[in-house]
């Protein structure tokens, strides 16, 4: 059997004195009782019935009580010296036997009770002690059957109260474990019984004596834990029966003499199952305790659970006293409809508060609270009294804590019966109702995994309501003011929101907070009724598990709603779900009408009671769902008839009940003897139903009409007149409702449907218990945040308390932390798009003093924080949300309250060069315009956060204006501390951590806030200032973030694009624009290389400017574009990318201010071939070409231009040195001979130049170039791109020369005769240089003869009206040298007859036009007359040369 463990630590409730040392002298303990001894004879010597003195005779000998204590008096002081080998019972009797007798006064009784007191609570009685058991026992049994005079009111309220204090002590005592389950009954019987008499008497008794019910309670089953799961089932059973019995005059007058009792009251309440005597024999009356020999055996062994159960059942009891007692205020003190139902509630909250997780263990208690006592709760549940339904509550959650895991269906039945009934303001509840309800739901929310688990048992659970939904969507209603001020009812219902909040939040961290999201779509049909869990007690499986049923529920409830608006699409629905199959069979249609809640009563009604085939056969599957066991008809009925409306015809009506009746009489074949009875006696209930609750029907049937047309019924047999007369009373005291309540759930608790849940709940899956992880709270938090978000807002909103403020940022920041782990992007949207308002950032204002209100609008501030703390540490999960956020920065920054540093990157900017301006927007350098604080956009007063304060305390302002007050002073500092704990900065500076998807939105949202660029000028200063500071702000994530520049280029490129486009007059904004383009390519250059042509590619952006525009900021950006130069040469590789720069700069060439920056970046790039490469070479050359031409800036620059054109040969060399060899080389040799001639058609119009200097430096340039190759160059150019080089660059040159001298003033070309020497001494040596390789050609001759024609026609040329000696004297000494080196090398002789040499003949033709004489010196030896000869004959073939 189970009981305590015979331990002598077992430690009850303890409010004991200090223990008596048993090994101390002997002679202290009795010197205790002899002193005790002595003040009961005391006592009783006053009385005059024990005053007379000793007499002899025998008719005056001593008393027998006098005798026994002064017996007991002589035996103290000879004891043994171990006092637990003492029998107690000797040192116990003679003061228990005064309180038995009848003959003793009050006052003696008294004094009496307190001796046992003290000796009880000294412990010198424990379980060492000898026949301990036997004096445990003596003093309960004479302590509860104690007896005396009355002889004033006082003193018995006295003795009563000392009888409650042995009783307890004997319970506290180390020994109690000895007393038996009867023993127990008794004291907690006894003490009950002055509770109730109590309440005639004083205050203080009536609270002493609850006080030890309470203590005796927590005593007895604080021992439950320590017991044994082993139970031994009693034949009656204590408890036996779901209602206990109650028994009327359980206290009687015959229980004490002389007419004096503890109890004399007609109609007692019940108590704990044991008469009022003290003798074991009494106690064995009625049905409490069977007179089986078991049932003895039990009570009196050690107690354990049967007592307990048998005292449970009795506090159970008591809350339905009302119902069996019809007592009233004046036939009892007790208040019944409030103070006995409060104070047996609050003794059974003791017993589970002691009980705990143990009551689990013993079936007989779980059964007790799973039923009965859950059924009254529910009852008082609904009670008016504020504190019953306060009890009521905390018994819950006490339950819930300990025994949820027993408790699903019944739990479910509470919230949804009591407390939100209560607080949702139905069942007419008054408002200290409903705040008591809400207090209690928020104590339920404070509970970390009780959300969690009512959704995954509850609302997860097709055959239960949606109790986490309806709780949230309650705490989200009532937190909202409607049309009233916010009261304490809005903040209790917040309070329970951000329990529930941040219960989520710190559940984050605890792993699974993202769970892979597995499809739950049904791909074949798969009976939705029998989805089961492999492992309850597994997360992996019962996760997945019930948010399988939770889509079920789910897409029930949509085809629950197709199903009302149309039948069929209903059914179709679900079949294209595979919830229902292909072909619709009648139990997967019976089960979607049985566990589907909100669908049409009157439908499901009309199809169950069809004559269509299909329609009957779901009628009878339907009522199978059923079950009927055991159950009376009447409930079965109501049941079954709860679940859809009963049709009006009646051949419909007979269809249903016959499948009713055939499913009732299946499962309850005891009374009824065929399924026709069944069938009769339910169509007599439903007519006695209308019978009796149809107001049209004036004469009611009576019991006897009743069973007299019951008749006959049962196969020919009547029905026991009990079972009929039962079904009478329950129909006639409770309708059975025929047209049910539509809608999910049910409104009120009865008795059917409390059948019916009990029921289930055998049957039910079993509770699934949720730990620290976040299983489920994704799910669950994506149903409440909307409406969370929006209470806590309103809440927010009509606050004016600092704590309420506060409670709601808390609240927005969990919610932020959630939508952030989870992955809920728009939740978080949404949140800060309501944060945003608050902080009155974004909403136009007219106030004067903006700055002053932000200070001193508390709430203001604490949304600001609140919002950029978001931003801040959530940033990777707001998406449209940015936009927003950037107006409130905005705002700010119009204020002039932000940080200095806002738009800053995080690179750094010491190698940037910084001149300082003269107060205009930035001139030299672009880094410094990054530098600035963002409000210089525009001219302030004051700018930045210190600016505004020192505005502030400034007294120099344009206007007087008075000294600002310390209120005006604390409401800036305010606003100071709440822009720098914002750490606006943060947001920019750290956006490189951003995950990719955010920092895109960003951009997005600077480039949407900024505005698209109107053409024109049409744009106002505002409007202008904040397209300003958005591309700030755009800018400086683009550096921060190089890495990924890939994902914000395209964005970025066309904002600037659109605004470089779109500008026709220099400003700010495009200022800003050019120049943040430029220092994106200077940052990023050297770290994206696979971006470099893109990057570079968007500089032609600059290119497109307006003139106007253009020419503002020219110079600038030129210094922009060398320094990009100087610092990314080498990282600009392709041809695309040099030509985008070398456009830029080349341009500067005609900029008188621009062009000294741009040539120095030429120098750079082309000075000892530092820079120059295949790609960039010809570009180089034609840009130089444009500096040497150029007549800005001194000529010395023009020079030098020259000279680095013509030191970049021997780039050309070194790269045809380096290609040698290779596969290749054909073509790179192909490719240097072009840009050889670039190169050298560059110098050729160079050469051109109006300027001497320029001119003469140009054709040295040239010169060098072109026999450099040919003396230490050696390009390997091909013959034919000298022939090339000839015709394009030294005859044209020539050619050009000579037409310039000839129409062109000398003013304009001064000494342009020296120029034309030069340019003969050119083609003298570059001819005789290359005569060798050139002789071999066969257009020899004709190269030959177009040197002999210039020569021919400088010789002819007349500079300013005449022929220039100069040139007469070159001619003819450059031809003889000319002439003699071709005679040396072999190339000009005579080496056929006559007729047969044409270059022989051809070069004497135009020799002798030149200088007739220099045959005769080249040739001295030469026939002079063959000469003469072939002349003639060689005049046709001159002309055809």
């Amino acid at each position: 059997m189970g009981r305590p463990k015979m331990e002598p630590g077992i430690n009850a409730i303890k409010e004991e004195p200090e223990e008596f040392d048993s090994t101390s002298n002997r002679g202290a303990l009795a010197c205790m009782i002899n002193s005790e001894v002595g003040a009961v004879l005391a006592i009783m010597r006053r009385n005059v019935r024990w005053g007379g003195r000793f007499m002899a005779s025998d008719d005056q000998l001593e008393h027998a009580l006098i005798h026994s204590l002064k017996a007991l008096r002589k035996q103290l002081f000879s004891l043994p010296q171990q006092w637990c080998t003492v029998n107690p019972v000797l040192y116990l009797q003679p003061f228990l036997d005064v309180v038995r007798s009848d003959e003793t006064g009050a006052p003696i009784t008294g004094v009496a009770l307190s001796s046992v007191y003290k000796i009880l609570t000294l412990n010198v009685i424990d379980l060492n002690t000898v026949n301990v058991e036997e004096a445990m026992h003596l003093v309960v049994d004479a302590v509860t059957s104690c007896r005396f005079e009355v002889t004033d009111p006082a003193s018995e309220e006295v003795v009563l109260m000392k009888i409650l204090q042995v009783l307890l002590a004997c319970m506290k005592n180390k020994a109690a474990i000895v007393l038996s389950n009867q023993h127990v009954c008794t004291i907690v019987n006894t003490c009950f019984r002055v509770v109730h008499q109590a309440g005639t008497k004083g205050e203080l008794l009536q609270r002493i004596a609850r006080h030890t019910m309470h203590e005796l309670v927590r005593c007895i089953f604080s021992r439950l834990p320590d017991i044994g799961v082993r139970e031994v089932p009693l034949a009656n059973g204590i408890a036996s029966s779901s209602k206990p019995e109650v028994r009327d005059n359980a206290f009687g007058s015959t229980e004490l003499e002389n007419g004096n009792s503890i109890a004399e009251y007609n109609g007692q309440p019940p108590f704990v199952g044991i008469a009022s005597t003290a003798s074991m024999a009494n106690m064995m009356n009625g049905n409490t305790i069977g007179a089986s020999p078991n049932d003895v055996q039990l009570m009196i062994e050690p107690y354990g659970v049967p007592c307990m159960v048998e005292i449970f059942q009795f506090l159970c009891s008591l809350l339905n006293i009302v119902e069996h007692i019809g007592i009233g205020p004046r036939s009892n003190t007790l208040t019944f409809d409030e103070d006995v139902p409060l104070f047996a509630l609050s003794l059974i909250n003791s017993a589970i508060e002691l009980g705990g997780p143990s009551i689990c263990q013993h079936p007989k208690l779980l059964a007790l609270i799973q039923d009965e006592l859950f059924r009254n709760l529910m009852q008082f549940g609904l009670s008016m009294s504020s504190l019953i339904l306060s009890m009521v509550c905390s018994i819950v959650l006490n339950l819930y804590h300990h025994l949820r895991m027993e408790l699903k269906l019944q739990l479910e039945a509470f919230f949804s019966c009591v407390v939100l009934r209560l607080a949702q303001n139905r069942h007419g509840a008054s408002y200290q109702q409903q705040e008591v309800a809400m207090e209690a739901l928020v104590d339920f929310c404070r509970q970390k995994t009780f959300m969690v688990e009512m959704y995954a048992n509850l609302d997860c659970d097709i055959t239960c309501i949606n109790v986490f939904e309806d709780l949230a969507n309650l705490l989200s209603r009532s937190a909202f003011p409607v049309n009233c001020p916010l009261s304490a009812m809005h903040i209790l219902a917040l309070d329970g929101l951000i329990a529930v909040i941040q219960g989520m939040a710190e559940r984050i961290g605890n792993g699974s907070t993202v769970s892979e999201q597995v499809p739950l779509d049904f791909e074949e049909y798969i009976p939705f009724w029998t989805v089961k869990c492999e492992n309850y007690a597994d997360s992996s499986h019962w996760v997945q598990f019930v948010r399988r049923r939770k889509y079920i529920k789910r897409r029930l409830m949509i085809g629950a709603d197709h199903f009302n608006r149309d039948p069929k699409k209903g059914l179709e629905f679900l079949q294209g779900t595979h919830l229902l199959p292909d072909k619709l069979d009648p139990q997967s249609v019976a089960c979607f009408f049985r566990y589907t809640a909100g669908l049409d009563k009157n439908l499901v009604g009309d199809f169950l009671g069809n004559h269509d085939d299909f329609c009957v056969q779901v009628l009878h599957e339907f009522a199978w769902t059923f079950d009927f066991e055991e159950m009376n008809l009447d409930t079965a009925l109501r049941l079954f008839l709860e679940t859809f409306r009963l049709p009006g015809e009646s051949q419909k009506i007979q269809r249903v009940l016959e499948a009713f009746s055939e499913r009732y009489y299946e499962q309850s074949q005891h009374i009824l003897a065929n399924k026709d009875a069944a069938l009769l006696l339910s169509y007599s209930l439903i007519m006695l139903n209308t019978d009796q609750h149809n107001v049209q029907v004036k004469k009611k049937m009576t019991e006897e009409d009743f069973i007299r047309n019951n008749r006959h019924i049962n196969d020919g047999n009547d029905l026991p007149r009990e079972f009929l007369s039962e079904l009478y009373h329950n129909i006639l005291k409770n309708e059975i409702r025929t047209t049910p309540e539509q809608g999910a759930g049910f409104p009120e608790m009865t008795p059917s449907r409390w059948v019916d849940l009990m029921r289930k709940s055998k049957k039910t899956s079993p509770f699934i218990l949720s730990d620290s992880r976040a299983f489920l709270d994704h799910d669950m938090f994506a149903i409440m945040s909307g409406p969370t978000i929006a209470a806590i807002s309103v809440v927010f909103d009509h606050a004016e308390q600092e704590d309420v403020f506060q409670t709601c940022v808390d609240g927005f920041l969990a919610i932020a932390k959630i939508s952030a782990c989870h992955h809920l992007e728009d939740v978080l949207d949404d949140l800060v798009v309501s944060l945003c308002k608050f902080t009155t950032l974004t909403n136009p204002s007219s106030i004067e003093e903006p700055v002053l209100a932000f200070g001193d609008d508390t709430k203001a501030r604490m949304a600001t924080i609140t919002v950029f703390t978001i931003a801040n540490t959530y940033a990777d999960y707001i998406r449209t949300g940015w936009r927003n956020i950037l107006d409130c920065i905005l705002r700010l920054h119009k204020l002039g309250l932000l940080p200095a540093r806002v738009a800053n990157d995080v690179a750094d900017d010491s190698d940037i060069s910084v001149e300082s301006g003269s107060g205009k927007p930035v001139a030299n350098s672009l880094s410094s315009a990054a530098q600035m604080p963002l409000s210089m956009s525009i001219p302030r007063k004051s700018s930045g956060l210190m600016g505004r304060f020192s505005q502030l305390l400034s007294l120099e302002s344009e206007e007087p204006r008075s000294q600002p007050s310390e209120q005006q002073l604390a409401a800036h500092q305010r606003t100071l501390q709440t822009i720098q704990k914002c750490h606006i900065d943060s947001i920019f500076t750290e956006s490189k951590f951003l995950h990719a998807d955010s920092l895109l939105q960003l951009a997005r949202a600077l480039i949407w806030a900024a505005g698209r660029p109107q053409r024109g000028n049409n744009t106002s200063p505002e409007d202008e200032d904040t397209a300003v500071f958005f591309l700030e702000l755009l800018i400086a994530i683009t550096l921060n973030n190089r890495d990924r520049i890939n994902l914000l280029w395209p964005g970025v490129y066309e904002h600037i694009s659109n605004i470089v486009q779109s500008t026709l007059v220099p400003c700010a904004l495009v200022e800003k624009a050019v120049f943040g383009l430029l220092r994106i390519c200077q940052r990023l250059l050297p770290y994206k290389e696979n971006l470099a042509d893109e990057l570079l590619r968007s500089l032609q952006l600059v290119s497109k400017l307006n003139d106007r525009v253009a020419h503002a900021y020219c110079e600038h950006i030129t210094q922009e574009v060398t320094h990009l130069v100087k610092a990314n040469a080498a990282h600009i590789k392709s041809q695309m990318g040099w030509r985008t720069i070398i456009s830029l700069l080349s341009i500067t060439a005609r900029h008188p201010d621009a062009s000294e920056t741009g040539f120095d970046a030429f120098i750079f790039i082309m000075s000892e071939g530092a820079h120059l490469s295949p790609a960039n070479y010809v570009l180089c050359v034609d840009a130089s070409k444009q500096f040497a031409e150029s007549r800005h800036g001194q000529a010395e620059r023009s020079l030098h231009a020259l000279d680095l054109m013509a030191g970049s040969i021997s780039c050309l060399a070194r790269w045809s040195h380096e290609t040698k060899g290779e596969e290749a080389a054909e073509k790179v040799s192909r490719d240097i001979g072009e840009m050889w001639l670039r190169l050298v058609q560059g110098l050729r119009k160079v050469c051109l130049d109006m300027r001497e200097e320029v001119r003469n430096h140009a054709l040295t340039s040239l010169q060098r170039c072109l026999t450099g190759v040919v003396d230490g160059v050696n390009l390997g150019l091909p013959h034919a791109a000298w022939l090339q080089c000839f015709d394009m660059v030294v005859f044209t040159l020539l050619d050009d020369l000579l037409e310039i001298s000839q129409s062109h003033s000398t003013k304009d070309y001064r000494n342009i005769e020296g120029t034309l020497v030069l340019a003969l001494k050119l083609l003298s040596k570059v001819f005789l240089l290359l005569l060798h390789d050139l002789s071999q050609l066969t257009t020899f001759c004709k190269l030959w003869l177009g040197v002999l024609s210039r020569m021919e026609k400088y010789m002819k040329a007349k500079i300013k009206g005449k022929r220039s000696e100069k040139l007469q004297d070159l001619v003819p000494e450059l031809l003889k040298n000319t002439l003699l080196v071709m005679k040396t090398r072999g190339v000009l002789i005579q080496r056929s007859a006559l007729g047969g040499d044409s270059l022989w003949e051809l070069t004497w033709l135009h020799v002798n036009n030149i200088a007739p004489s220099l045959q005769s010196e080249v040739f001295p030896d030469q026939d002079s007359e063959n000469v003469q000869q072939k002349q003639n004959e060689v005049v046709e073939v001159n002309s055809l040369v």
